[in-house]
């Protein structure tokens, strides 16, 4: 094999198999970077993103480019309309990556967020919820306990315990104003 149908193998293969995602990944996500301490778990997630994306992407290319056509898209060597669309996609994925701030050295600030300040979601509210069942539940192991707690203790115990018991009600109560509304 010559070396110049090894690079063009090369070339087509990351065409068709990482620079499409890559690039949209890129550009939906600004403000990931491969720095920090989550920088290896965005790279793997980056990495994967980017294989599946651009196998998508070359789907639905193909699949567009052959309703598209007037003769329908044959792939062959001769014909590179699937690559030069491709890189079409990855060439406007890029620059809306650039535009968006993607790959500057300073990371673009994340989106305000639309809740307000302090509001848990229904996901940490029960979990939440879980770990003060958790705790009142140890409490209760430690009330029962052989020996029983010394009488300081044990009231120390009772004091925490109506406290959860308290804020368990509490969110309970907006969870379910949550769901009423």
């Amino acid at each position: 094999m010559d070396p110049l149908a090894v690079g063009e193998a090369v070339a087509g293969g990351a065409l068709l198999l990482f620079v499409p995602g890559f690039a949209v990944a890129k550009a939906v996500f600004p403000d990931r970077r491969l720095s920090g301490p989550d920088g290896w778990r965005w790279g793997v997630e980056l990495v994967a993103l980017a294989l599946v994306l651009s196998v998508v992407l070359t789907v639905i290319v193909g699949y567009l480019l052959l309703v598209g056509t007037p003769d329908g898209f044959h792939a062959n060597w001769g014909d590179p309309l699937l690559e030069t669309a491709l890189a079409a996609v990855a060439l406007v994925a890029f620059v809306a990556g650039v535009l968006e701030g993607a790959y500057a050295r300073v990371p673009p600030r994340p989106s305000p967020s639309t809740e307000e300040p302090g509001a848990a979601g229904a996901w940490e509210l029960s979990q939440r919820l879980e770990r003060l069942q958790r705790e009142r539940g140890r409490i209760d192991r430690q009330l029962r306990a052989t020996p029983p707690p010394e009488a300081e203790a044990a009231s120390a115990l009772r004091a925490v315990r109506a406290r959860i018991v308290e804020e368990e009600r509490t969110l309970r109560e907006r969870r379910e104003a949550a769901y009423e509304q």
